[in-house]
């Protein structure tokens, strides 16, 4: 979802993401030779490794949904800044959850906002070649989101 594709993968990406796919065969291509994505819980967080370099654990909606959450009022006549405001509101309290826990790690905080979607991410570097390191900041991630119960 962060839709951010640097121009040039980092050293190792090539090794890091095959590795990634045979360690675990849920993760998915968000393009062909893109970034490596899984599901972290039922709440729509979503873990995604970047070829820049990048380990990103992210929840969003897609505006459609939120005019769909909306459906009551009148979404059609809402401009997509005030829909992008409420997808923000419907996600603050799954990002609560989080928020401290991927800071605390050293995930910076950022929202992104399209006219598709709204997602609160939280990101980190990764070398890959110490591909130890990447597996065990993968596992971490996954650990946290199946102790909170989600």
């Amino acid at each position: 979802m962060s839709g951010e594709e640097a121009s040039a993968p980092a050293p190792g990406w090539a090794e890091a993401r095959e590795r990634l796919r045979r360690s675990d065969p849920s993760f998915y291509e968000l393009e062909p030779g893109g970034a490596l994505a899984l599901s972290l819980d039922d709440e729509g967080w979503i873990l995604e490794v970047t070829p820049d370099g990048r380990l990103i654990c992210q929840a969003g909606l897609d505006i459609e949904d939120i005019q769909s959450l909306l459906s009551d009022g009148t979404p059609e006549d809402l401009g997509t800044d005030e829909l992008a405001k409420q997808a923000k509101y419907y996600l603050q309290p799954m990002v609560a959850k989080f928020r401290k826990l991927l800071r605390d790690a050293g995930f910076d905080e950022q929202t992104e906002m399209t006219e598709q979607y709204v997602a609160v991410t939280f990101r980190r570097a990764v070398d890959f070649q110490k591909w130890d390191e990447v597996a065990q900041a993968v596992r971490w991630c996954r650990s946290q989101f199946k102790k909170s119960g989600a």
